[in-house]
């Protein structure tokens, strides 16, 4: 693998020691432990192992990686994994990708409250796709869906949204057929704009009234429950954002688009082009203006301000699935799907463990022996440890 020219890495190793002593008042230990795995993937302080090509026999050492879930570098083999189940749930039909995106107006209260609230965007969305899909007077079927959270748009900025990918139908109330949905349409974004929202500040007036809401800093006036009646009423008047895009042209456009979102960071390492004078540039895309790609340059403390208001909570899902995707009736509900369908499912895809050999280009590199940092130093003496971010 090519390493890129500028990595996340990078800039932590260079300015993570300084950053850290800036901004300790608010960072928490969840944070440190991602700068110290960014910094330490794939170096010798993780160790490493041998890799041998099961065609010409080739060897190769290679470092271990971190597999933190925020590190831009360990993503692809976690990836490759989870297609390979999904691959095996697709259904010959057409596919919609839906967004529902929290207003700005309460990203705050996210931030410091971010299971509850993320936990509250995923309900509030999955409720508002399986109520409205089974309404009459819309579909009329129990749908199932995935649904994967992302809290960042291109500018590292906070921006909570929930991405579900949801076949064209579903299953008919008594479970005996298949209802397609209407051709180039699923459903009303109006109507799941306007029901999202109230779903959602429904959840957050009940964590409030519980007093499971941390209103600390800035957020301080809100423990008042006049001011945080007002910021809920200020919140409903405009309509939210949640909009369907155009049908996926099939399971296969469906892997391609989740190969790209279920596995992301804030920020993939191919994007960055320089660090220098301490800044930092990359390259993003402006969705606002016709998708043209721009670049910005931010100073480096900020940049990894903006790249650490991304680090999720410890043990939270951010792939969650629904209706009959749901794990408990998954594999009952999609066969009977298929039959409906009259179809058989498919064999899933096998993306495989290793990589193609470099030397002869036919065969696998696979992993043959393990090495702990000491052993790796006796292979590779003149390996450059991990430096520490803090």
């Amino acid at each position: 693998m090519i390493r890129p020219p500028l990595e996340v890495a990078d800039i932590v190793r260079t300015y993570g020691a300084e950053f850290v002593k800036q901004h300790c008042r608010w960072l928490t230990s969840l944070h440190l432990k991602v700068l110290r795995a960014i910094v330490a993937c794939r170096t010798a302080a993780l160790g490493g192992h041998i890799e041998q090509c099961d065609s010409c026999g080739q060897r190769a050492i290679s470092y271990n990686s971190c597999l933190n879930r925020h590190c831009p570098k360990c993503q692809a083999a976690a990836r490759q994994r989870w297609l390979e189940k999904r691959s095996a749930e697709l259904l010959p039909v057409p596919y919609y990708h839906v967004v529902f995106t929290l207003p700005h107006l309460l990203a705050p209260l996210a931030l410091q409250n971010k299971a509850l609230v993320y936990g509250l965007l995923f309900r509030a969305a999955s409720q508002t796709l399986l109520q409205i899909a089974a309404d009459p007077k819309h579909l009329g079927a129990d749908i199932g869906f995935l649904a994967v959270l992302h809290t960042w748009g291109q500018t590292l900025l906070h921006h909570p949204h929930v991405h579900c990918v949801v076949p064209a139908g579903g299953l008919s109330p008594d479970h005996r057929r298949w209802i397609a949905c209407r051709p180039t349409f699923f459903l009303p974004v109006k109507v799941l704009s306007r029901v999202f929202r109230g779903k959602f500040l429904s959840g957050l007036q009940r964590a409030f009234a519980k007093h499971q809401l941390t209103l600390a800093g800035q957020l301080a006036a809100l423990q008042s429950p006049p001011a945080f009646a007002a910021l809920l009423r200020t919140a409903a008047q405009p309509d939210w954002v949640v909009y369907a895009k155009r049908p996926f042209a099939g399971p296969a456009q469906v892997l391609t688009y989740l190969s790209r979102y279920t596995h992301r960071v804030a920020i993939a390492n191919s994007r960055l082009l320089a660090m220098a004078d301490g800044k930092v540039t990359f390259r993003w895309r402006d969705y606002a203006h016709g998708y043209q790609t721009r670049v910005m340059t931010l100073a480096t403390d900020e940049f990894l301000r903006r790249f650490l208001l991304h680090v999720l909570p410890q043990g939270f899902m951010r792939i969650r699935y629904f209706g009959w995707l749901a794990n408990r009736h998954r594999t009952e509900l999609l066969d009977l799907c298929r039959c409906h369908l009259r179809t058989s499912a498919p064999p899933p895809l096998t993306f495989g463990v290793g990589h193609l050999c470099t030397h002869c280009r036919r065969g696998t590199m696979r992993i043959v022996e393990t090495l702990s940092p000491s052993e790796l130093s006796a292979w590779l003496p003149d390996a450059p440890p991990a430096e520490n971010s803090s």
